[in-house]
């Protein structure tokens, strides 16, 4: 926020302080006078020895209490608690040293707590009183004549009070009260009554000892100049990010103009002194804290002041504020008459507009010189009048605030009005000892509603709310009903009758539980029947035995009639149960716990001395908890609770043993928690707090009753105790019920508010569902119930964003219901459930599924989508996506001007997919989506957003341009021109990568102009357009050619590359390629080293040799548009080219090196076996020598044979007979 804030911060706030007081009552804000702040002053014995013998006194204002504490410093220093309950406690200080000088505070005990402290009041060294308190109080608005009261609080009783103005040498006033405080009032402010003020005090009896000054206090007059005007431009209405002008006028120059929030006055004060007569506040970046409530006004170099402007109200939100519509008299009207709608809305200086569904153009509109009256009449109304209206703002400046969803009313025109509807809960069919409830519904408000029972003509009932308790006593339940209304608007009209409902079910109050009792009690008497003639049948035998055996007949009679009265004793008396209660507390509520061993019963506590019961429940499973409110003496003494079964007669337990109540002197419960949910999974880590104002106190950590840790008291610290219990890890074993207390030498505390730990993740997850359902209207209840996989558990219910869980429940089934009773839109929120054993360490189950409830008078509304886009080619697939944030509800798709729908029930999903495969000219069109839930409810439902379906590929394809060019800077504007080929069309701008067009224009031409103002980076991308006829709505063209758009200051860089490779080879060049995403533009090559560029081309490639090695170095590449030679792009990154100088040098790479250690290897080899040979020379010569002579006789020999042949050709196998001869062949 660019604003020129005042450096004299601190003194314009003290000396607008008048100013500010009397705006704060003007509006009707809430006074700076603290109700629930308790008085503290001094009582000493002056004049004798004043600094002697001091007494604190503390008084509260309006109420007696129990407890008073005073603090030192902000330290605890004592608490009082008197015998009786009083309004004001004395605390002897005794002589005023240095040790206790300081600042003291009091409170005093409320039933909620600790109240507020009092003002502090200082206690320096003796021989000066402590200094006043100065403050103001405004009467009535900041005019010329205002009056103040300017109060000064003076600690001691019976003080007199001097006010100084600064000037003057002697006080212009002073007072003598009776208390601590005196009231100077200022009566007609005029300017003579400006200055600086003072306050001192001093003792009647000794008027030497003064007080030291208050602090000074500067009054101002305002009003004294005409009133500016405050204005906001663009308008009051605005955007998070946006920019907002407040502009204050004043009809006189050479002003300072100041600027102040209501909601904020001390920390949003801001002043302008301009030339001219008017200041301009410029908000740049508007945030959501900015909102409020604004006026300004301006003063002279005096500080006298102007009026104050009107308030202007400015938003700064996502969304338009919601608006409301009322029907007047009623929404439903008979033909004719005259009918009122009322257009509510928290934003003022907007225009509104009536719209009718159906209608895209507004029925009516009101703008702001007529907002006053905000309301649309329609007269004599006709059936055409009927449909659902909604009104809208209607904004005379341009923003990016969403448009929010707004309450309709349906009108409806009858000559009788419709009949309502009439269903059965939970269903039609009676239940043994169950109630039904009929609902009637009807969409609109009801002045009475009528129950007729059919078969009993003249019988009728009469409601507001349309919620008939029926029963079904002595079978008259089971009847058929019908019901009927009237309206407020019309009550000597009723409505014709709702179809008829039909209840039916079981008469009487015959239960199986009371069958099954008599069949048991008939079984019983015919067992004693029995058992009586075996006893006579006995004492018959005696008569026929010796006298032995007859006393065992007479002892085994005896055991039979033992066991008769036994038995007749447990057919009629239950089990005694077992009752419980913690320490009482006086004042404090008391829950006496009784534990039965039966389901079912019903349960009576008993007072000894009280003849009547005290209380009476029904059990929650096996126990039941009786609550005394507030324990006081009176509810001392001894108490028993006895059980009995729920049907007559009555089956009752013996009482259970007596406990006594006893109220003990304690000290306060401590406070009692875990920085974390106590709902854990296993390994978490768990804190458990306990604290208490109390000094040096040990604590002890219970689990389940039991002592399990302790914390030893700390004189380190001062002040307040506390302890902290951590578990590392924990297991399932660690569950259970943890409370603390602390105690000093002698004294204990009350025991803290249990915690419960929960360790989750043993049992199934429960499943959680609302009924009627996830959407209740406000002030209605909701019943979220939790089904469990077992029976007998703990219950509780979870809301997310909260650390406790809300509510905690005991069953024997496997089931419990939460009720949330008249929610209100706070209640909305996540919700789930987890249950758990109480009998081994609270192992619980995973957490349910969690349920949203939404607390509104109308489902929120969804929004309807097309994937992948809602301009589609003929013949592709596209799928319409209705998505909200209700779990459990359907799903319906409308098309415009068609009565049929698609429905789609997801009441396990949050969306709604409704395909179109191969889609056509038939598919084109509107949509719009809702919701459709399974249950009956009042609540509206509000229709999507409308999508509109287009089909591509119908006309000639039109051409896209973009100016001044696709590259544009940001915060410049520009503009897409779209040409078609036919005239009257409708055209439509696309960008890819968005789901729904960006706009549509209709133009009179052949071509449309869409203009985009300040572009941004975002608005990056490639785009396209079509069109279609406004003759045929949305059967559109071809695409356009796709336009890539680029917002930047540079064009981006180019990417440069080598090929083959970036090593030189002997007699080869390089080529460089450098690419860039633009196409039309110039392409220039730079070379480290070099200041002028290399090479330039229009295709981006560059051959590169290395003569001379000149070659080698680091490259990069840039481009320019060829329309725009004065923007270049980014250069590219940096691509470095290695190799050896001169066309024959040598190139070393890594094969040549390979193939030059070959070669050596390979001559090495050699010359070792050279070597090795050469020394085996002179061996071989000798062998050679000892051969010839051998050769020489085998050659002889092949020379005979030679001259033979006849005898070596008679026959092939000649060669094989003949002698063969082995020759050494020489190596």
């Amino acid at each position: 926020m660019t604003l020129n804030r005042p450096g004299e911060r601190a003194a314009m706030l003290w000396t607008f302080t008048v100013l500010l007081f009397c705006i704060w009552l003007s509006l009707g804000m809430t006074s700076i006078v603290m109700q629930s702040q308790p008085e503290l002053w001094i009582e000493t014995n002056y004049p004798k020895a004043p600094w002697e013998n001091i007494t604190l006194w503390c008084k509260s204002p309006s109420r007696i209490s129990s407890k008073f504490l005073l603090l030192k410093d902000k330290t605890q220093m004592t608490w009082i608690r008197p015998s009786s309950k009083t309004f004001q406690v004395s605390f002897p200080i005794g002589a005023l040293t240095k040790s206790n000088a300081g600042l003291y505070r009091c409170c005093y005990w409320k039933e909620t707590g600790w109240s507020e402290p009092s003002k502090a009041l200082e206690l320096e060294a003796p021989g000066q009183l402590p200094k006043p308190i100065f403050w103001i109080q405004a009467e009535t608005y900041p005019l010329t004549g205002c009056n103040v009261n300017i109060l000064c609080h003076g600690w001691l009783q019976d003080l007199v009070f001097m006010l100084f103005k600064e000037g003057y040498a002697e006080p212009v006033d002073y007072q003598i009260p009776t208390g601590t405080v005196a009231i100077f009032s200022i009566a007609n402010m005029t300017p003579e009554s400006e200055g600086v003020y003072i306050c001192r005090t001093h003792i009647q009896m000794l008027p030497t000892l003064w007080s030291e000054p208050s602090n000074p206090l500067k009054l101002i007059v305002a009003g004294l100049y005409p009133k500016p005007t405050l204005t906001a431009y663009p308008g009051p209405i605005m955007a998070p990010g946006e920019s907002l002008n407040l502009r204050c006028q004043a009809p006189i120059y050479g002003m300072t103009f100041a600027l102040i929030r209501l909601e904020d006055l001390k920390k949003s004060f801001y002043r302008k002194r301009p030339i001219k007569n008017e200041a301009y506040f410029f908000f740049r970046d508007l945030k959501i804290h900015d909102a409020g409530h604004y006026l300004c006004f301006y003063y002279d170099g005096s500080y006298r002041g102007s009026l104050l402007s009107d308030i202007l109200k400015i938003w700064v939100t996502d969304t338009f504020p919601k608006t409301w519509l009322l029907a007047q008299p009623s929404p439903v009207v008979q033909m004719g008459q005259n009918v009122s709608l009322w257009c509510r809305g928290p934003a003022d200086g907007v225009g509104l507009a009536l719209y009718k569904k159906g209608e895209d153009k507004p029925l009516q509109l009101l703008d702001t010189t007529s907002i006053d009256d905000e309301s649309f009449f329609l007269n004599n109304v006709t059936y055409s009048d009927a449909g659902i209206y909604s009104c809208h703002y209607l904004l005379s400046w341009k923003t990016s605030i969403r448009m929010t969803s707004h309450n309709t009313v349906e009108l409806v025109v009858v000559d009788k009005p419709p009949k309502p509807s009439l269903s059965a809960w939970p269903s039609t069919m009676f239940k043994l000892g169950k109630a039904i409830t009929l609902q009637h519904q009807v969409p609109h408000p009801v002045l009475e509603f009528s129950l007729e029972w059919e078969e009993r003509a003249t019988f009728q009932k009469f409601l507001v709310d349309g919620d008939f308790i029926i029963s079904n006593a002595e079978g008259k339940g089971t009847e058929t009903y019908s019901c009927s209304y009237r309206i407020e608007s019309h009550p000597n009209i009723w409505s014709d009758r709702s179809e008829p409902l039909k209840l039916m079910g079981p008469a009487g109050f015959l239960t199986w539980n009371y069958v099954l009792n008599e069949a048991i009690r008939l079984s019983l008497i015919m067992q004693l029947v029995a058992l009586l003639l075996v006893v006579l049948w006995i004492r018959w035998k005696c008569r026929r035995l010796r006298i032995r055996e007859a006393w065992l007949l007479g002892t085994a009679q005896g055991v039979t009639m033992l066991f008769i009265v036994t038995a007749l004793l447990c057919c009629d008396i239950l089990p005694k149960p077992v009752i419980s209660a913690s320490p009482p507390i006086r004042g404090q509520k008391l829950q006496i716990r009784c534990k039965g061993w039966l389901a079912g019963m019903e349960f009576v506590l008993y007072k000894e001395g009280v003849q009547e019961p005290v209380q009476q429940l029904h059990a929650v499973g096996r126990e039941a908890f009786f609550t005394i409110q507030r324990m006081e003496d009176k509810d001392e003494g001894n108490y028993s609770c006895r059980t009995h079964t729920e049907k007559r007669p009555f089956k009752w337990s013996e009482p259970s043993e007596p406990m006594e109540l006893v109220i003990k002197e304690m000290y306060p419960k401590p406070f009692f928690k875990t920085w974390a949910s106590p709902v854990v999974t296993p390994g978490a880590r768990v804190t458990f707090n306990c604290s208490t104002p109390q000094q040096h106190m040990s604590f002890i950590l219970y689990k389940d009753g039991s002592e399990i840790a302790s914390s030893d008291r700390s004189w380190a610290s001062p002040g307040a105790s506390a302890a902290h219990f951590l578990i590392i890890s924990v297991g399932t074993g660690d569950g259970g019920n943890y409370s603390c207390r602390y105690y000093d030498f002698a004294i204990w505390s009350e025991p803290s508010d249990p915690v419960e730990l929960v360790v989750t993740e043993f049992y199934p997850k429960p499943t959680l569902l609302a009924h009627p359902g996830p959407v209740v209207l406000p002030g209605k209840n909701v019943t979220l119930r939790c089904q469990g996989a077992f029976q007998g558990m703990r219950f509780a219910l979870l809301q997310e964003g909260t650390q406790v869980p809300l509510q905690f429940q005991s069953t024997s089934g496997n089931s419990a219901d939460f009720l949330l009773h008249t929610v209100r839109a706070e209640d909305s929120g996540n919700y789930s459930c987890v249950y758990y054993e109480t009998t081994m360490s609270n192992r619980g189950s995973h957490l349910s599924k969690p349920i949203m409830i939404w607390v509104t008078d109308a489902f929120p509304k969804p929004w309807l989508f097309a994937e992948p886009s809602s301009v589609v080619p003929m013949g592709q697939n596209v799928t319409l996506w209705c998505r909200g944030p209700v779990h459990g509800v359907g799903y319906i798709l409308h098309k415009e001007r068609e009565a049929t729908s698609v429905q789609l029930w997801g009441s396990t999903s949050n969306d709604g997919a409704f395909p179109i495969t191969n889609i056509s000219g038939a598919n084109i069109g509107r949509y719009s989506c809702c919701y459709h839930p399974d249950w009956t409810s009042p609540i509206k439902i509000q229709p999507s957003n409308t999508l509109e379906l287009i089909v591509t590929g119908l006309l000639p394809k039109p051409s896209l341009l973009a100016h001044p060019g696709p590259i544009v800077a940001p915060g410049e504007n520009m503009t897409f021109q779209c040409q078609g080929e036919l005239p009257d069309s409708t055209f439509v701008l696309l960008k890819e990568g968005t789901q729904q067009p960006l706009e549509h224009q209709s133009p009179s031409g052949y071509r449309a102009d869409f203009w985009m103002p300040a572009v941004r980076g975002d608005d990056s991308g490639i785009y396209s357009c079509v069109y279609y006829l406004d003759s045929a709505p949305f059967a559109a063209s071809n695409h356009s050619d796709f336009l890539e758009i680029w917002v930047t200051d540079k064009p981006p860089k180019p990417s440069l590359s080598a090929w083959p490779s970036t090593m030189f080879k002997l007699g080869k060049d390089i080529t460089l390629q450098c690419r860039g995403p633009l196409p039309g533009v110039e392409f220039v090559l730079e070379h480290d080293g070099e200041e002028a560029p290399q090479q330039f081309s229009e295709d981006g490639d560059f051959v590169i040799n290395n003569v001379e090695g000149k070659g080698i170095g680091n490259y990069s590449c840039s481009y320019r548009l060829q329309a725009y030679p004065d923007i270049w792009s980014e250069p590219s990154d940096a691509l470095e080219l290695v190799g050896a100088a001169g066309p024959a040098a040598q190139e070393c790479t890594v094969g040549n090196i390979v193939r030059s250690s070959l070669i050596v290897v390979v001559v090495v080899a050699l010359g070792v076996v050279l070597a090795i040979e050469w020394k085996k020379w002179p061996r071989l010569r000798t062998r050679d020598s000892e051969t010839d002579g051998r050769d020489q006789t085998i050659a002889l020999e092949e020379c005979n044979q030679e001259g033979e042949p006849a005898t070596n050709t008679s026959s092939p196998s000649s060669v094989s007979q003949g002698t063969s001869v082995e020759l050494p062949v020489p190596v």
